[in-house]
């Protein structure tokens, strides 16, 4: 493998396309088969759990209805500085709900944050895109889905088309990481340099 050849290859690309989208296209809906296909890859993927017990379980919504009640559980106001979450017409149009099942293990160590990229990979790769929310009313959500206390609500992962391009930019020694939107409605995200997150020790 020379050098330069993940510069070179495809999966670069994709790893630079897969971002956390706040805009989407309402219009353009999203199936149950297409998101059963992204729990599937999340499936696949690797459990960094003891003995490999799998412990995740999913849920995925693509019902308006439903949407509109997960959609009212999420903090958008912590992603950009003075925005409180997308309006009607640029809200997601999926949901995948990232669970741990208490009854087969209790910690989930790093599973859950590999299954929600591995489900943003498949996303972008099906022209769709998404965002890793974190920040989740979690009692509420609960309520809502009448679901049962043996499964702890982890990551809820937003799926859509994407209705803006996020541009990324070199983020300057000392500057914080927020991005902002242009005039064009593009929005930059500043990422700090590779001889920046490489120590030298």
């Amino acid at each position: 493998m020379s050098e330069n050849s993940l510069d070179q290859c495809n999966f670069r690309d994709l790893i630079e396309r897969t971002r956390n989208y706040h805009y989407f296209v309402e219009s353009e809906k999203v199936t149950e088969e297409m998101l059963r296909g992204l729990v599937d890859l999340a499936r696949l993927a690797p459990s960094t759990s003891n003995m490999n017990m799998q412990p995740l379980r999913y849920i995925i919504s693509c019902d308006e209805e439903r949407n509109g009640k997960i959609f009212d559980t999420l903090s958008w106001q912590g992603y950009l500085r003075g925005w409180g979450g997308p309006i009607k017409g640029v809200k997601p149009t999926g949901y995948i709900i990232i669970l741990g099942d208490k009854t087969v293990c209790s910690s989930y160590v790093a599973d859950q944050g590999i299954a929600a990229q591995s489900i943003l990979l498949g996303a972008t790769h099906l022209g769709l895109g998404g965002c890793i929310a974190a920040k989740v009313q979690r009692r509420k959500l609960r309520e809502e889905l009448d679901l049962p206390t043996r499964y702890e609500i982890l990551l809820v992962v937003t799926i859509g088309k994407p209705g803006e391009e996020i541009v990324l930019e070199p983020q300057e020694a000392g500057s914080d990481g927020y991005g902002w939107h242009d005039e064009s409605g593009n929005y930059h995200l500043p990422k700090r340099s590779l001889d920046s997150v490489i120590l030298k020790y």
